[in-house]
């Protein structure tokens, strides 16, 4: 148990019937009249659902624990995907699901940050940005500008991008795991 005067950010809480919030931002107010307040900002961890919540100062409410590891991405088994915790090299599977578009840009090696409670894992987090190959894509044409200057592009993990025109296949670029977006040439 914790009060609402000790959050921060990134803090979990559980409220509502057991479920998993995570604060995204919090204001404590402390008006003229009445007794002050918290104003947050909540964000479900497993739909992704974000909400604004006031609380009464001094309110206690209550936290869970979230261990957040990091892991290397293994190999895929089935529909799960296998990390391995690089402090005690034991092996974690973790079903497709719960990876989520995480899974768009995951490659053998790398490493991403896994968040479990009470033994079940929560989510898979990547960094914000990722350096992946180009499988495949067509040779821009130039003064083909009808599209904005992009053409589509496979990346190494068969997910599909827009590239610009002049990216290559084989080429190496960096690509932001958040909103898929190319975010330029990686150079060698």
């Amino acid at each position: 148990m914790a009060s609402t005067n000790d959050l921060k950010n990134g803090m979990v809480l559980k409220l509502d019937a057991d479920q998993l919030w995570s604060v995204v931002e919090f204001q404590h107010v402390k008006p003229g009249k009445g007794p002050a307040f918290v104003r947050t900002k909540l964000k479900n961890i497993l739909s992704g659902k974000i909400v604004d919540k006031t609380f009464n100062a001094g309110t206690k409410v209550e936290t869970a624990t979230v261990d957040r590891r990091d892991m290397q991405f293994s190999y895929m088994d089935g529909d799960y995907f296998v990390f391995m915790d690089m402090q005690t090299f034991d092996q974690l599977h973790i079903d497709r699901k719960v990876v989520g578009d995480a899974a768009n840009y995951l490659i053998e090696g790398f490493e991403a940050t896994v968040a479990q409670h009470e033994g079940e894992v929560l989510y898979v987090e990547l960094p914000a940005a990722v350096e992946l190959d180009i499988k495949h894509t067509e040779p821009g044409v130039q003064g083909d500008r009808s599209t904005g200057g992009s053409k589509p592009a496979e990346l190494q993990t068969g997910y599909s991008i827009q590239v610009p025109l002049f990216i290559t296949t084989g080429e190496k670029i960096k690509v932001d795991t958040r909103s898929g977006e190319y975010l330029g040439r990686v150079n060698s």
